[in-house]
């Protein structure tokens, strides 16, 4: 593989895939495996995920090395990705990650699926404006609020809220 190859840097990712899983199974490592109420401890999920991403890892290694990818094409221009819908959707997960126990689950929430949208609508080209805004507001309001109601009420599973009630 020559420096700056295709091969190498796929080769690169499938390596650091299976750092991240690595890493993964050290923190796994420290999970108890008591046996929960099916009979699988709480450590199942991540032990599988890094069995997972390390047979990922693996596969990605073994394809650059025997030139699976020779096949795949240079990415054109459309290829690349849209990095102004990505800036829309990551700053709508980031703001619900930073906000959630500032403003609740519901609005800040209906706030990540307001900038998601917007992110997706420009990256299909369409144009936004106020009225899909306001759509996208509703919307947003619309699937939060009753998954807000179901943990809190119904699974009795405790979500910051805006208010004391617990309502909103």
């Amino acid at each position: 593989m020559q420096a700056g190859s295709p091969a190498l840097r796929h080769g690169l990712i499938g390596a650091g895939v299976l750092v991240l899983a690595g890493l993964l199974a050290l923190g796994a490592r420290d999970i108890s495996s008591e046996a929960g109420y099916s009979g699988v401890g709480p450590n199942f999920l991540p032990w599988f995920v890094a069995a997972v991403l390390a047979l990922c890892g693996g596969w990605l290694i073994w394809e650059a090395a025997t030139g699976g990818f020779r096949q795949m094409e240079a990415p054109s221009g459309a290829d690349t990705g849209d990095w102004v819908g990505f800036a829309w959707v990551s700053a709508g997960l980031l703001a619900n990650a930073l906000l959630i126990t500032r403003i609740g689950f519901v609005l800040s929430c209906a706030l990540c699926f307001v900038l998601a949208a917007r992110g997706l609508r420009l990256s299909e080209g369409r144009p936004t404006h106020a009225r899909a805004t306001g759509t996208d507001c509703i919307v947003g309001l619309a699937i939060a609020a009753p998954v807000y109601w179901m943990f809190t009420k119904l699974l009795a599973i405790s979500l910051p809220g805006l208010t004391a009630t617990g309502w909103l």
